[in-house]
């Protein structure tokens, strides 16, 4: 027997929290549930557990509108994070309607039923769950595999090889020699925080990164917090932080290389003037061109200055039993390898969807207002902004699906689909974005149109005015099939 909700929502991240909750308040009369493939929510931050696993966003925009962050660390580490979306579910009575242990595993839309059948394997065996509109809030990437490149000579490594997204909790790095591989959010992250018990920590990178370094605490957050409500202070400190955002990614592409320079010149200060900034911290492209490495209080320019780290830039030739050989002949000792190679992208989970029996692929589909896909009724999809906080955009999306909800009742309709009818419009990537997660999934990745509704902002002010004010009927379809009608007037 199928159990039917008006909305099922697909994940108990950040995303699938905050649309429970909008949903549950902008749309009171009607029933959802939350699937939950794991036995805990949280998503990312109950995931990752490796060593010093942080954010490298701002706790005052990745965290809830509805819900303020009080702590004094506005860089929050991840099981911080895990109790605050926790604490927000239950604050807010969310968690009441998580599903854990479910794995969806297809979902199949019907036109004449104006349904979607979402079929999941649960700790007793499939199950089956149908409802009038599906929401994705499983995020962008794979959590049972990662990017894992295949390094020539790894089965001759002496030591133990091991991947952030799996992190052992039996490993003990204590007065080892470390080397970890990447030059990402993750590997900045474990570098200072390994290099406090290892004996030494490299970081080996093929190219480098920006990396910029903030207060842990945000000052001006805490004062107010100290003279408002709490409220107050945190929706002031949330679009301070927004604004400053929008601010600094319009200089970086009005004036790139003035802020890359500007950058270099921070990185100089902490480092010092006889350090290779050229060769270990100066990336091929521009800022904002890929995702910045955020490192609070220069903990990975302290470790650096400290001894207790270093950067290496340069190819890997193969793994040796002592440890990487590379492509300038060098060798690192290692008594442990940790691949922060990057995420392996499976959009909403890796789901395979049908509409009417057809099969819908990806790759095909133009993204509507960033939530959507053209000619798929009744789904929306969470993903967050490249330059900016997920939740921004992750809280636009469960609001505009709640619009969308209430004027589907309103008008007595029960499927809306977007329908791209320009001629004109030209497809385009799905992001303007060369991180390389984006790139090696280009061509799985539906794509962005040239005009609007279909075009990407990856600006939280427009997306308010588009998301929030702007017209639910812009491309937009929205019908009543027969059998419906039929059963309405009956």
């Amino acid at each position: 027997m199928a159990e039917h909700f008006d909305v099922v929502v697909v994940g108990a991240g950040i995303s699938g929290i905050g649309q429970g909750h909008h949903l549950q308040t902008r749309c009171p009369d009607r029933s959802y549930v939350i699937l939950e493939a794991r036995a805990g929510m949280g998503g990312t931050w109950d995931l990752f557990r490796y060593p010093g696993v942080r954010s490298d966003s701002d706790m005052h925009t990745l965290g809830f509108s509805f819900h303020p962050w009080t702590a004094a660390k506005a860089i929050a580490d991840g099981p911080s994070i895990r109790a605050y979306v926790e604490d927000t579910a239950q604050t807010h009575g969310v968690d009441k309607h998580i599903r854990f242990g479910i794995k969806v595993t297809g979902a199949s839309w019907s036109t004449p039923d104006a349904r979607w059948t979402v079929t999941a394997t649960g700790p007793d065996g499939p199950l089956t769950f149908t409802c009038g509109f599906l929401c994705m809030c499983s995020g962008y990437y794979s959590y049972e595999r990662a990017h894992a490149p295949a390094f020539a000579g790894a089965a001759d490594f002496a030591g133990r090889i091991v991947h952030p997204q799996f992190w052992p909790q039996d490993l003990d790095y204590a007065g080892k020699r470390v080397v970890v591989i990447g030059s990402g959010a993750t590997a900045v992250t474990l570098v200072p925080e390994m290099a406090k018990d290892a004996a030494h920590v490299t970081m080996l990178q093929r190219s480098p990164t920006y990396v910029v370094s903030r207060p842990a605490e945000d000052s001006v957050a805490n004062w107010l917090r100290a003279k408002l409500p709490k409220k107050l202070a945190y929706g002031l400190t949330r679009w301070k932080n927004v604004l400053f955002g929008m601010y600094f990614f319009r200089m970086t592409r009005k004036q790139p290389e003035e802020t890359k320079q500007r950058l270099l010149g921070m990185v100089r200060e902490h480092l010092g003037p006889d350090y290779d900034i050229a060769k270990h911290f100066t990336p091929r492209y521009n800022v904002w061109d890929q995702r910045l490495c955020l490192v609070p209080d220069a903990d990975l320019f302290q470790a650096l200055k400290g001894g207790r780290a270093e950067v290496v830039t340069d190819t890997i030739d193969r793994f040796v039993p002592e440890g990487v050989r590379l492509a300038s002949g060098q060798t690192l000792p290692a008594d442990i390898i940790v691949t922060a190679t990057g995420l392996e992208i499976a959009l909403m989970g890796g789901v395979p969807f049908t509409v009417d029996g057809a099969p819908v692929t990806l790759a095909d589909k133009l993204q509507y207002k960033g939530m959507m896909f053209s000619d798929v009724p009744n789904l929306a999809f969470t993903f967050g902004y490249t330059n900016a906080s997920w939740t921004l955009k992750a809280d636009l999306v469960a609001r505009y699906v709640c619009r969308l909800l209430n004027v589907m009742a309103k008008r007595r309709k029960a499927i809306a689909t977007p329908r791209n009818t320009d001629p004109t419009l030209t497809p385009e990537p799905f992001a303007n974005f060369t991180s390389g997660y984006i790139q090696r999934a280009a061509d799985r990745l539906p794509k962005q149109g040239s005009k609007k509704p279909w075009k990407l902002n990856q600006n939280y002010a427009l997306d308010i005015m588009a998301l929030r004010f702007g017209s639910v009927d812009d491309a937009m379809e929205f019908a009543d099939p027969a059998p419906i009608a039929e059963r309405r007037a009956a």
